[in-house]
Formats: C-alpha cells, sequence, structure tokens
C-alpha cells in the first residue's frame, strides 16, 4: 500500500465510494458497465485495483464534459487496466478529453449562433 493511500489494491464497493464521494451503488454500476476492472473474492465480494480511484477521478471528469457510457469506456482504453496509470497515460486520457470538450463547445457555440435572431430582426 503506497503511503497516501491513493493507489491501493484491494479495496471494497464501500471504500471506492467513501474515499471518491460517490454512492456504492454507483461504484457498483461503474464496475458492471466494464469501467472499473474488479475481481471476486471466494465470497464473491468485489475487490478493485490500484487505478480504481484514479479511474473513478477521470469518470467523473468525462461525466462532467458530457460523455456517454460508451464513450467513457472507450476514453478509459487509454489507460492500462489494473495497473496504476503513468503521467503518460493521463495526460494522453486528459488531451482525449480535451479534444472532446473542445468539439462540444464548438458544436454549442454554432447552435448558439444559429438561435440568435436574425440581423434586423425584432422579436
Amino acid at each position: 500500500m503506497e503511503e497516501d493511500g491513493w493507489h491501493v489494491s484491494g479495496l471494497t464497493v464501500g471504500q471506492v465510494a467513501r474515499r471518491m464521494g460517490i454512492a456504492p451503488s454507483a461504484v457498483r454500476w461503474y464496475d458492471d458497465h466494464g469501467l472499473l476492472p474488479s475481481e471476486r473474492t471466494s465470497g464473491n465480494q468485489r475487490r478493485f485495483f490500484a487505478d480504481v480511484l484514479c479511474r473513478v477521478a477521470m469518470i467523473k471528469a468525462a461525466q462532467r464534459v458530457g460523455l456517454s457510457i460508451e464513450e467513457i469506456r472507450e476514453a478509459l482504453s487509454f489507460l492500462p487496466a489494473r495497473q496504476v496509470p503513468t503521467p503518460e497515460d493521463w495526460e494522453r486520457l486528459a488531451g482525449h478529453l480535451r479534444d472532446i470538450a473542445s468539439r462540444r463547445v464548438s458544436e454549442l457555440l454554432a447552435i448558439l449562433d444559429e438561435l440568435a435572431p436574425a440581423p434586423g430582426h425584432h422579436p
């Protein structure tokens, strides 16, 4: 275990939820949808790998950008499974999220332009 407790293997659903400030049901849902790799104990309890807290942080960021679950799954494929991401892994993923956010902003600005009143037209 690392001293700071950020990259710890073997966390339970409840431990991940508490550390990340999310509901246990969200942790299970992310796992069930392939966003958080886990393994099962002999008692069929989920245990997560050392990358779990990093992945949850990125899931939360990706949700703020407006990504769908499929898009988040694709974005997380930039990270190595079941191991702590390197700074390069994070930069690759962050760059991908920045590109998506930038495209979404451009799309929203185009929509705002379309909704603007025509010159000389007053409602």
